[in-house]
C-alpha cells in the first residue's frame, strides 16, 4: 500500500526581503538616506506569502528569533490589502497578503519582537496593480507587457 508523501511548504524566494544589518557610521557623519523597502506588485486577486528576513540583524546571537509579529497595513480601505496570516520561522517573518485596491501601493508595518528582547519595526511598500491586462494608457513594450518603474508600478504615456 502506497505511503502518502508529506508536502514539505516554503515561502517563494520571489517575494523576500532581507533587512541589512546596521551599518557603522563614522563619528560625524550622517547616515545616508535609504531607499525604502518594496516587495514586488501584486495582483487584486493574487493571495500570495510575502517573507521578511532579519537574520542579518540577529548575526552573532545564536538562537535569537522571531518571538511576536504585529503586521499593520495602511491605508485601510474598503477591498484593500489585508493580512490572511502571519508566521514566523526562525529569523523570517511570512506574511499572506490578499486583497488591494488596483493603483493603490500600501505600507506593512511590521512590528517584531525577538526571543532577547530585541524590537524592530519597519514598513515595506507594496503597489497593487492590475497585472492580468495592462492598464489603460500604460507604455507597452512590444505591444504585450507595460513598461514599469523600480517599484513595479507602470510608466503612463499622455
Amino acid at each position: 500500500m502506497p505511503t502518502q508523501a508529506t508536502h514539505v511548504w516554503r515561502p517563494s524566494h520571489a517575494r523576500l526581503l532581507v533587512l541589512d544589518a546596521f551599518g557603522p557610521v563614522a563619528r560625524g557623519a550622517s547616515p545616508g538616506v535609504t531607499p525604502p523597502l518594496c516587495w514586488p506588485a501584486k495582483d487584486p486577486a493574487d493571495i500570495l506569502d510575502y517573507q521578511f528576513d532579519i537574520s542579518a540583524v540577529l548575526l552573532g546571537n545564536e538562537g535569537d528569533g522571531i518571538a511576536t509579529l504585529d503586521a499593520a497595513i495602511s491605508p485601510v480601505e474598503a477591498n484593500g490589502l489585508t493580512v490572511v496570516s502571519a508566521t514566523a520561522d526562525g529569523a523570517s517573518a511570512v506574511l499572506w497578503l490578499s486583497g488591494g485596491v488596483a493603483g493603490h501601493t500600501y505600507i506593512v508595518t511590521m512590528a517584531i519582537s525577538t526571543n532577547t528582547g530585541r524590537t524592530i519595526a519597519r514598513g515595506v511598500l507594496l503597489p497593487c496593480l492590475t497585472l492580468s491586462t495592462p492598464p489603460l494608457g500604460a507604455a507597452l513594450l512590444a505591444g504585450t507587457a507595460p513598461i514599469t518603474d523600480d517599484y513595479g508600478s507602470p510608466i503612463r504615456v499622455a
